[in-house]
């Protein structure tokens, strides 16, 4: 999923920025941006209800920040489906990231659920918009650890230290992402570090240069803190390091620091530095297996933050087909559909990302 060229929108945007004052005016109001963000990610009190945990369920990663899913409540019952109306059908044309998302959200409200004493029954549906049905009932309260993860859980899209992960760690994050139906590839070593960064650059180089991708970015990025605010949702600039400008003049400088040079040198520092990436597959090409993916990964991801390593999709070679074919056979998995390509490594959090309301994500 690319973003923003961090270096180049700060140095043009600061410029601009501090000559007409708008960072002064704009930064204070990142406070505002920081009070939300902490109250979405406070953890859950002894007893929560249903709708705290499906506030839980919503900090799960998903593609660009749409929050492509709603949730239906019964007594004892949470089902999560599909927002198709909040599709992203340039880079996602067959709902794959969707559906991962869900699967995500659904690991979520499992593993907060067990933590606080409530055991889940889960049950994927069928079918081209597969439901997915959670029953919950009283248990033993489970491991805490993940729980504790999720509000600390981000996509951290920076360069990291470089340092490479302890055997032990990299076991561990095997064993968090097992899942039937799921393999998981993980890649610590320099030179298939090096192989998978040219499938990436050349995803990149072939979305960069499609406008339908670039337009279908652009529309969901958040440049100041007012517009992440109102929508809560949508990819918020500092999350990536870039500085908060007015929409006006991000919009403006959007199209002249975008480019295709530039952030393929960013994605080669960021992949260079990481200790490794790990790539997930499924046996099938399905709904449901995707969203058993997203239950793989956000362990996955969760297990990462609970031993301070942190992580960022570079999804390039599965979001292109003619190269996810290719991306495939180098794998050794001819005939497989790669589902996600994710770099891990060391380094310091980045600004959290909004949610919508629970109110807002209902059925």
């Amino acid at each position: 999923m690319a973003f923003l060229s961090r270096r180049s929108l700060i140095a043009t945007g600061l410029s601009f920025a501090t000559a007409g004052g708008v960072g002064y005016v704009l930064w204070p109001r990142m406070d505002g941006v920081r009070e939300e963000v902490d109250r979405q990610r406070r953890l859950l009190s002894a007893d929560p209800g249903l709708e705290e945990l499906v506030r839980m369920a919503t900090l799960a990663p998903n593609g660009h920040n749409t929050q492509p899913w709603r949730f239906q409540l019964g007594e004892r019952t949470v089902a999560i489906l599909p927002d198709v109306s909040r599709r992203t059908p340039v880079v996602d044309p067959d709902d794959h990231h969707l559906f991962v998302s869900l699967g995500c959200a659904t690991e979520n409200l499992v593993i907060a659920a067990a933590a606080l004493g409530r055991g889940s029954e889960v049950r994927i549906g069928a079918g081209a918009e597969p439901a997915i049905e959670i029953a919950l009932a009283p248990a033993r309260p489970g491991r805490q650890e993940l729980y504790r993860a999720i509000p600390l859980r981000q996509s951290t899209r920076s360069l990291y230290d470089g340092q490479p992960v302890s055997t032990g760690d990299l076991a561990l994050l095997e064993a968090a992402a097992r899942e039937d139906g799921v393999s998981v590839r993980l890649l610590p070593g320099r030179a298939e570090r090096d192989a998978l960064l040219d499938f990436v650059i050349a995803g990149n180089s072939a979305q960069m240069d499609d406008p339908a991708f670039v337009e279908e970015l652009t529309g969901w990025i958040r440049f100041s803190p007012a517009s992440a605010l109102e929508t809560g949702d949508g990819l918020f600039a500092p999350c990536s390091g870039s500085p908060p400008l007015p929409d006006w003049l991000g919009h403006r400088l959007f199209p002249r620091v975008f480019r295709k040079a530039a952030e393929n040198d960013k994605y080669r520092g960021q992949i260079r530095s990481s200790a490794g990436l790990a790539v997930f597959v499924a046996e099938q090409a399905d709904p449901a297996h995707w969203i058993r993916v997203g239950k793989s990964f956000e362990r996955f991801a969760l297990q990462a933050a609970v031993l301070g390593i942190r992580t960022a999709h570079v999804n390039q070679p599965v979001e292109v087909p003619a190269l996810r074919t290719e991306f495939a056979r180098w794998l050794g998995m001819p005939g497989a559909r790669p589902d996600l390509v994710v770099r891990f490594g060391r380094a310091p959090a980045m600004p959290m990302s909004l949610r919508r309301p629970v109110s807002a994500v209902l059925a």
